[in-house]
């Protein structure tokens, strides 16, 4: 047998399972849970601002409910329906952006681009990774950072470098911004309000958090984009990017015209207005969508690519996200179970339970870790923070902890993850637009993830030592 076999068989024997597949297992794990978990819920009251929120005193048992087979093949399209603006923001944006690459600009822009980062292409990524981090940690940057992939995975491989690089520079530079967020309104914002503590306090040390969060993961990107650049072949998307149709050969790359110009500007310009809308009107996954088909039509036509060439690459575009834009309704069916099941609430009450039996020092890292779990199930910051702080407030007065430690432990925990767990919709629906498998993505991002959770660890510690406050 020739070692070429033998490498062959051990990579079949080694071969991840498809992420479908991990999520239905989960999903079925979780519905036989509901057989053996008590099932149990809390009432819910008006918080600050009106928010719904978790009554923490008001954990009861109710009656076992069970899911049967029927139930668990139902929690798919129940899944995908409640996620459905997601699943169709992925289509309608990545659609949009196949027409604008289908005129060109993309191609011919970049090709400039290239030309004039010779030498220093690397010098792009801690510039465009602070301006997404900042995002995330001023207005919670998460779901509008979708539109930028295509075009920083496009350019990232253009300068040599590889399409997780490309999609890293954006998730990892606007996750780390959001998870230790010095004023995000919907996370530490949220938060504050619920355990009644002053808005945006703690400002001074969240900046120092922020400012460590983001060198780490400027670090590893930088790192490994050097590392593929010098060896292309050390990429785990090697095989994958040269099979890629939206590449761009360098040296036959098309001239910057006129009309390429006004299409990049429309680009531009559509961006402009997607932040100045967010901001300012808190637009969300419809206007959004609306926006981008907007700029996919303007473009299309000053492209010159014809009514009938705008529809033909807004469907090629589609096409080629159905896959890894269903896994965002495969995905909320865990969810979907655990509360069909009655027994997410069960689980929150249990670790809560755990957590108060620990000493002051240990609680403040009981509750962190509580909260990195959480987040696998309730990936969502704002409606995690609805259903754990309730809880988590006044457990951190009984155990001597201050709230916000309790916040900083919240923000932290349900941050790091969502870049990472394959339940978090809006990254989901990021790889799907990168055209990267989760698996890759989990393999590559593993050493970083795992070190933001140690660096997490240490600051909720420091935290609790220094008594942060003011209460």
């Amino acid at each position: 047998m020739s070692n070429s076999e033998t490498e062959i068989k051990v990579e079949k024997k080694m071969k991840v399972p498809h992420v479908y597949i991990i999520l239905l297992a989960v999903v079925v794990i979780c519905a036989i849970l509901t057989y053996f978990v008590p099932a149990g819920e809390y009432a819910m009251i008006e918080g600050p601002g009106g928010r719904m929120v978790v009554d923490p005193t008001s954990y009861h048992e109710v009656d076992q409910t069970p899911l049967g087979v029927f139930d668990v093949l139902k929690s798919i399209p129940k899944g995908m329906v409640e996620v459905a603006s997601i699943i169709f923001f992925i289509f309608i944006v990545g659609g949009s952006f196949a027409v604008v690459q289908g005129t060109g600009a993309i191609e011919a822009g970049i090709g400039a681009l290239t030309k004039k980062m010779a030498g220093k292409e690397r010098a792009i990524i801690p510039v465009i990774m602070i301006a997404f981090s900042l995002g995330g940690a001023v207005f919670g940057m998460a779901e509008e950072t979708l539109p930028f992939i295509p075009i920083m995975v496009t350019l990232c491989i253009a300068l040599g470098f590889d399409s997780l690089t490309g999609a890293g520079i954006v998730l990892i530079g606007a996750g780390a911004g959001f998870a230790a967020a010095f004023m995000n309104p919907f996370t530490v914002g949220v938060a504050q309000g619920i355990a009644e503590l002053p808005l945006f306090s703690g400002m001074q040390f969240r900046i120092i958090a922020y400012v460590i969060f983001l060198a780490l993961s400027i670090s590893f990107v930088y790192w490994y984009a050097g590392r593929v650049k010098k060896d292309p072949t050390k990429s785990l998307m090697y095989q994958k990017d040269k099979e890629r149709t939206d590449t761009l050969d360098l040296d036959a790359l098309i001239e910057l015209t006129t009309a390429h110009k006004l299409v990049l500007s429309i680009v531009a310009a559509t961006i402009a207005l997607l932040v100045f809308g967010v901001i300012q009107y808190g637009w969300y996954i419809q206007e959004i969508s609306a926006l981008f088909l907007g700029m996919a039509i303007v473009a299309g036509l000053v492209g010159k690519l014809g009514l009938n060439g705008f529809a033909e690459k807004l469907v090629e575009g589609m096409a080629a996200l159905a896959g890894g834009a269903l896994v965002v309704g495969f995905a909320r069916a865990i969810l979907v179970v655990l509360n069909d099941g009655s027994i997410m609430d069960t689980i929150l009450y249990s670790i809560a339970t755990t957590v108060s039996t620990l000493p002051s020092v240990m609680a403040a890292f009981g509750m962190y870790v509580f909260q990195c779990l959480l987040n696998f199930i309730i990936p969502s910051g704002s409606g995690q923070a609805a259903v754990s702080m309730p809880i988590m407030a006044p457990l951190a007065d009984l155990v001597g902890v201050t709230r916000q430690t309790a916040v900083l432990a919240y923000q932290l925990g349900d941050g790091i993850s969502n870049i990472f767990t394959p339940t978090s919709g809006y990254f989901m629906a990021g790889l799907a637009l990168a055209k990267i498998p989760w698996e890759k993505w989990a393999k590559w991002m593993l050493p970083l993830i795992l070190l933001q959770y140690l660096l997490g660890a240490i600051l909720v510690t420091v935290a609790h030592m220094t008594n942060f406050g003011p209460f």
